[in-house]
C-alpha cells in the first residue's frame, strides 16, 4: 500500500548469503578392509553393517544441511581392493576426497600414502584445489592399535590435508563431522577462487568513415564501434551419471540411499 501514495520502501533487510557450492562429490577412497562402507552407510543412515561386498562400488545421494546452507552431497564408496585402480573414474568426478584407513592395520595406512601421492600429483596437473581428508578409522579398536595418531597427524602433514580418527560402529556425530567439513573446506576453495569470466574474440570490421587527414583515402580502425564481441561458449561439462545399485532401496525418505544386499543392520 505504501507504494501507491508515496514512495516505494526499499527493503534494507539483506538476503541471506547464498553457498557458493550447490553440489559436493566426495570419493571414499583406501584398500580393503578399511571401513570405507561401514563409514559411508553409518554417515547416510546412523547405522552400522557389519559385512558387506568389498568388491561393488556404489554412488549415494544425499540433501544435507551444512551451516544452515543446504547441499547435495553425492558419495562414491570405492571397491579398490589393495592398491589405486582406475583411478580416473573418480579423479575428474570427485571435488573432494576422503582417504580412509584403519588404525589396526598398518597396511591400509601405508596404503594412503599411494592414494595420497595420487591425489597430489593430480592437484598438480589440474587449475582447481580438491580438499583432501585424511581418516583414522576403528577407533573402537584401540586396544588392537597398529598405527599411532602422531603417525597419522605427520602422514596429513606431509600432504597438508586434514586429518581425523572416528569409529563407524560408534560415534555419528564425529562420523557427520568429517562429511559435513569436506563440504566446508570445499566452500572455502570455491571463495578463494574467483569464478572464471567468459572470453571475447574482437574481430574487426572496415571503418564506416573514411579518413581524409594525412591524405588517407581509406583506413580500419579497431575501436569499440568497430568490433563485434562473440562470446566464446564454456567447455560443456561432463553429464553426470547415476550409478544403478545391486542395493535394496532403503524406506528412509531423505536422504535417498541405497544399500548392499546382506548387509547386517543393527
Amino acid at each position: 500500500m505504501a507504494s501507491m501514495f508515496g514512495k516505494p520502501r526499499v527493503s534494507t533487510e539483506r538476503p541471506p548469503p547464498q553457498s557458493p557450492v550447490a553440489e559436493c562429490n566426495v570419493a571414499i577412497l583406501g584398500c580393503r578392509g578399511a571401513g570405507k562402507s561401514a563409514l559411508t552407510v553409518k554417515f547416510l543412515t546412523k547405522r552400522f553393517i557389519s559385512e558387506y561386498d568389498p568388491n561393488l562400488e556404489d554412488t549415494y545421494t544425499s540433501e544435507e544441511l551444512v551451516d544452515q546452507q543446504p547441499v547435495l552431497l553425492k558419495v562414491m564408496d570405492t571397491a579398490d581392493q589393495d592398491t589405486p585402480v582406475n583411478c580416473e573414474r573418480y579423479l575428474h568426478w570427485a571435488n573432494a576426497f576422503l582417504v580412509v584407513y584403519s588404525i589396526d592395520d598398518r597396511r591400509s595406512f601405508e596404503g594412503c600414502g599411494r592414494y595420497l601421492d595420487i591425489l597430489a600429483r593430480h592437484a598438480r596437473g589440474c587449475q582447481r584445489q580438491s580438499p583432501v581428508l585424511l581418516l583414522g578409522n576403528k577407533l573402537d579398536m584401540e586396544q588392537y592399535r597398529q598405527v599411532t595418531k602422531a603417525e597419522g597427524t605427520s602422514l596429513a602433514t606431509k600432504f597438508g590435508c586434514l586429518f581425523y580418527e572416528v569409529s563407524a560402529c560408534q560415534d555419528f556425530a564425529a562420523v557427520q563431522h568429517v562429511f559435513h567439513q569436506a563440504v566446508r573446506e570445499l566452500r572455502r576453495e570455491a571463495e578463494r577462487s574467483p569464478a572464471l569470466r567468459p572470453l571475447f574474440i574482437a574481430e574487426e570490421q572496415p571503418c564506416l568513415a573514411t579518413a581524409t587527414r594525412h591524405g588517407l583515402a581509406s583506413c580500419t580502425i579497431n575501436t569499440l564501434s568497430t568490433v563485434n564481441l562473440k562470446e566464446i561458449p564454456s567447455v560443456a561439462q561432463a553429464k553426470l551419471v547415476t550409478v544403478k545399485s545391486s542395493r535394496a532401496q532403503s524406506k528412509r525418505k531423505a536422504p535417498t540411499l541405497t544399500l548392499l544386499k546382506g548387509f547386517k543392520i543393527f
